[in-house]
């Protein structure tokens, strides 16, 4: 089965990215990268997000399409990035998003 583990990030956990060190900021990263490595036979797409400030909402829900600059969605998390997983089934796809070691949330869909 195919999902998309979707990485979200806080504000809270940029915060704390952005407070780090050099080299903890590289830890940070490396840990990323070894999970990516640990799971490469499972992952059949990823791709990390442009920053929030790049994007653009088109609203489809109030009449007319509105389009706006940025996220705007509602609350304080947004997605950072996402990889496309092919694994036996959700169990799986579970078990590799609790050792995710980065973003505090990861949600995980099933692709059609």
């Amino acid at each position: 089965m195919k999902y998309v583990l979707m990485f979200v990030e806080t504000a809270e956990f940029a915060q704390k990215l952005e407070a780090m060190g050099e080299l903890e900021r590289e830890a940070a990263y490396a840990a990323v990268g070894k999970w990516f490595a640990d799971h490469a036979d499972k992952i059949t797409h990823q791709a990390h997000l442009a920053p929030v400030h790049t994007a653009t909402t088109v609203r489809l829900d109030r009449g007319d399409p509105v389009v706006t600059d940025g996220p705007f969605v509602e609350g304080k998390e947004v997605v950072s990035g996402f990889a496309e997983v092919e694994v036996d089934d959700l169990d799986e796809a579970l078990r590799m998003a609790r050792d995710w070691p980065a973003c505090p949330i990861v949600e995980i869909r099933p692709v059609r």
